[in-house]
């Protein structure tokens, strides 16, 4: 990591498309197979918009950004969200979430950085923050 960070120091942007087949994915691997996240007539009876990804899922792809820019995950040391909206997934298309992550504070060994994810205009996370162990060099 570079000495120059400090609190305000952008670490990233990208954008991640999620459609049906990567939720199916999703629910195979994390055994979650609530209909809302693949069957439309469901997701619609319990008044939500359309099929939803994985909330988790949703956590995980957020994460992934600052795992890439640290080079290691096993030094993200915590990491929480708040869900603030669903993330619809039409059947043609899917969607796109655009996340973000911006350093909030240095303190000794580590990290606190800021995550956004949205979809759509609207906020998928709020308060999402993780704290990211420094390494320095010898």
């Amino acid at each position: 990591m570079s000495e120059d960070i400090r609190p305000g120091t952008v670490l990233g942007e990208r954008r991640i498309h999620v459609d049906r087949a990567t939720l199916v994915r999703y629910s195979g691997a994390s055994g979650d197979f609530n209909p809302i996240h693949w069957d439309e007539r469901t997701a619609k009876a319990v008044d939500l918009p359309d099929v939803i990804a994985h909330g988790m899922w949703t956590m995980g792809a957020a994460i992934q950004l600052v795992v890439d820019w640290c080079g290691d995950a096993g030094r993200i040391e915590s990491y929480a969200a708040k869900f603030t909206a669903p993330v619809p997934v039409p059947h043609d298309g899917g969607a796109d979430i655009d996340i973000g992550a911006v350093v909030k504070s240095v303190e000794r060994e580590r990290l606190s950085v800021d995550l956004t994810a949205t979809c759509d205009g609207a906020k998928v996370l709020t308060r999402a923050v993780a704290t990211v162990a420094i390494v320095h060099s010898a």
